[in-house]
């Protein structure tokens, strides 16, 4: 096997003839080889020799690499059911409907990260099977490894192996190791090399709302005044299915009785700060225009009677930038909600093309169905690049190579604690996941799920099915609304998350192995006085106790780490990170290394913040300001060391950052001799103000965030 350095770092094998359709190549996006160039070298913990391709039964491929006894494994794309992937098989194949723990899940990314710091990447559009430590060879089985299970309480369902195995593609791939040293430092490699993290425009980080799905101009726009009368901000307002004249399968058409004037709908809703995002899936209907034009590419099996089209085809991906240029972009539709590019196939209600289903381009079912999400992803974000602007967008499916593409997954499946085990688990795979809300079943639930979206990627409330508002509980409508506006207040600090995102790879939301190591973990968790167990390699079907995950709670940027509730918790431990740490809402002193039980009332979402940590926080608009509208910063200093923190700032809606126009500065804080506290803001041009602020005023030594 010959190894080549693909970038610094990062180092890559090739195996056979790979098929030239994969998700770094329909992406396209440059490695940021500087970026990466300024990170530390680091080899792999483990000898290139120790790396091996084995003959499989049928004669396949197998990729086996070594396994540390503690190695942890993280990854594999957008998982639910837990964070830690050691001791599991994952079938990585995209599933509209991933309610099982197999690895089949709307974002499968065949990409894993060890808390021993490296990464593995199988660049492939085909689905593929990851045994990770799940796997054991005759020659490497021990006698004792076989235990008595009626007699022996140590007996596992599943053991810990020494090795990953990988089935690689008939035909070949590329196989990408990324070096560390740490965990964060391989996640950043790999994002760096897939071109750098996505930088959403500032709209996209305010609060989002979808109305039902057949609402017209009228009541759209009536319920977006709504938010202004009843003073709760919001950006964007999404239209569902009902916008076009035919869906299931969609025309792509605005419905002339709804949407008489689809000009001056969206010309009316920016008129009051509001954007537009559309509704859509691929497949498209007999009575679109877009039809004949992609008949002579479409695939040989229909989804619910419409087209599946082959966009792996120039002449496919032309026709269906022109309308969408034509009826959408130019009239000022801001982004899409990319729907139903996953499917399913083997349940009861099962909708998509099937795996033998054949492409004008030569790819088949399996293979188009692994990339629509990307496909589309790419489609539409060129149309706006195209205009020189930016989107921000959501997406069901999704693969490798995705962090560059302003999208945000989210699911038709509605459980708060594994939306937030989603939300974690896409920080190791270039993944960003939105834990939209949609109903509850009580003020708590509703509650609980809007404080849990306010700290997410998107913050949306998805309105299409049952007309839910933020006030439907009228008794928690002062909670929301306070953290609405501490959505807003954020905008600064999110947008320097994400814009560090894309210029050094680090996810603006962060799962806790980023901040935590597993001894630093288990030091916390024995000041605890809990006992833990190194692996969770079995569940709770052989009444084996799962070792604590802290698959609960993660970082937003560098300064602040979220622990959400759910519904029917009083409370909750809090696995704090060394260092000293505030209370966002209670002003209270934490030592962190250890974990600590909190019990918040409904009103608060645990949220603590670093000491020393610099915020900039916004003031409180209807809507995120638009380029040239200055307003005051103010840059909040909390506890009593001197610290830092970072502001980025740009025109925060066209491409102009990607030339320069843009940039960094550091807010610090520092001690003087006579005990006081100094502060300084240093950028790129000291003698003046980040563009979008008017004013910048500071507050030293906070230990809570005050609602003004």
């Amino acid at each position: 096997m010959t190894w080549r350095l693909a970038a610094p770092g990062v180092w890559c094998l090739t195996v056979g003839s790979p098929h030239p359709f994969t998700p770094l190549t329909w992406v396209g996006a440059a490695p940021k080889l500087e970026a990466l160039g300024r990170m530390p070298s680091a080899d792999p913990p483990f000898s290139w020799a120790d790396i091996a391709l084995a003959e499989g039964g049928g004669g396949r491929r197998i990729l086996i690499l070594p396994l540390d006894g503690r190695e942890k494994l993280y990854g594999t794309g957008l998982q639910f059911m837990r964070l830690n992937q050691r001791g599991c098989t994952r079938y990585l194949r995209v599933n509209s409907d991933p309610k099982q723990d197999t690895g089949e899940t709307h974002a499968p990314v065949p990409f894993y990260v060890s808390d021993r710091g490296y990464g593995v990447l199988i660049d492939t559009s085909r689905a593929i099977t990851m045994y990770l430590g799940s796997s054991f060879p005759l020659a490497d089985t021990r006698v004792e490894d076989a235990r008595d299970r009626n007699r022996d309480p140590g007996w596992r369902a599943t053991l810990s192996a020494s090795r990953v195995e990988i089935p690689l593609p008939d035909e070949g791939t590329e196989i990408y190791v990324f070096g560390g040293p740490e965990l964060g430092d391989a996640v950043r490699r790999y994002n760096l090399f897939c071109g750098g993290g996505t930088l959403p425009p500032k709209w996209g980080l305010g609060f989002w709302h979808r109305v039902p799905t057949q609402f017209g101009a009228e009541e759209a726009l009536a319920e977006a005044l709504e938010f202004r009368r009843r003073d709760y901000p919001c950006d964007v307002i999404g239209l569902e299915p009902g916008w076009h004249s035919r869906s299931y399968p969609a025309t792509g058409e605005w419905d002339p009785e709804r949407f008489a004037e689809p000009e001056r709908f969206v010309r009316e809703l920016r008129d009051h700060g509001f954007r537009v995002n559309l509704w859509e899936h691929p497949y498209v209907s007999p009575e679109s225009k877009l039809y004949p034009e992609l008949l002579p590419y479409a695939g040989s099996h229909t989804v619910w009677g419409g087209l599946a089209p082959d966009y792996a085809m120039p002449e496919a991906r032309e026709a269906y930038a022109k309308q969408h240029r034509e009826r959408h972009v130019a009239i000022g539709v801001s982004g899409y909600k990319l729907d139903e590019c996953d499917g399913s196939e083997l349940t009861n209600n099962a909708w998509m093309f099937p795996g033998h289903a054949a492409f004008p381009s030569g790819l088949d079912g399996e293979q188009m169905r692994q990339m629509y999400g990307l496909l589309f992803q790419k489609m539409t974000n060129d149309l706006y690049r195209a205009d020189n602007r930016r989107t921000y967008g959501l997406v069901r499916a999704s693969n490798a190579g995705a962090s560059s593409l302003p999208y945000v997954l989210y699911s038709d499946l509605y459980d708060h604690r594994q939306f937030i085990r989603a939300l974690c688990n896409a920080s190791f795979c270039g993944l960003l996941w939105t834990p939209e809300v949609r109903k509850a079943r009580s003020a708590e639930d509703w509650v609980r799920r809007m404080q849990t979206v306010v700290f997410s990627p998107l913050a949306m409330l998805n309105a299409w099915g049952d007309g839910t508002k933020p006030w439907s509980f009228p008794e928690a409508e002062p909670i929301v609304r306070r953290y609405l506006k501490l959505r807003m207040r954020l905008l600064p600090y999110l947008y320097s998350a994400f814009a560090r995102y894309r210029d050094e790879g680090v996810p603006p939301f962060r799962a806790m192995p980023f901040v935590v190591s597993p001894e630093e973990a288990a030091v916390a968790e024995a000041r605890l006085g809990r006992e833990t167990e190194t692996l969770n390699t079995t569940d709770a079907a052989y009444g084996k106790r799962l070792a604590p995950a802290w698959d609960d709670q993660y970082m937003v940027g560098e300064s602040l780490l979220v622990a959400p509730m759910t519904e029917g918790e009083a409370e909750r431990n809090v696995l704090l990170p060394a260092g000293v740490w505030w209370g966002l809402d209670t002003g209270e002193r934490y030592e962190g290394g250890r974990v600590i039980r909190v019990r918040p009332g409904l009103e608060t979402i645990p949220v603590f913040v670093r000491d020393g940590a610099i915020l900039p926080l916004a003031e409180v608009l209807p809507h995120a300001p638009g380029p040239g509208e200055r307003t005051p910063l103010t840059l909040v200093h909390f506890g009593s060391s001197p610290g830092e923190g970072w502001l980025y700032d740009d025109d925060g809606e066209t491409l102009a950052h990607e030339s320069g126009q843009g940039g960094w500065w550091k807010a610090v804080v520092t001690r003087e001799a006579d005990g006081s506290l100094k502060a300084a803001l240093n950028g790129t041009d000291k003698a003046s103000l980040p563009a979008s602020y008017s004013v910048i005023q500071w507050r030293l030594a906070q230990t809570k965030l005050d609602d003004e």
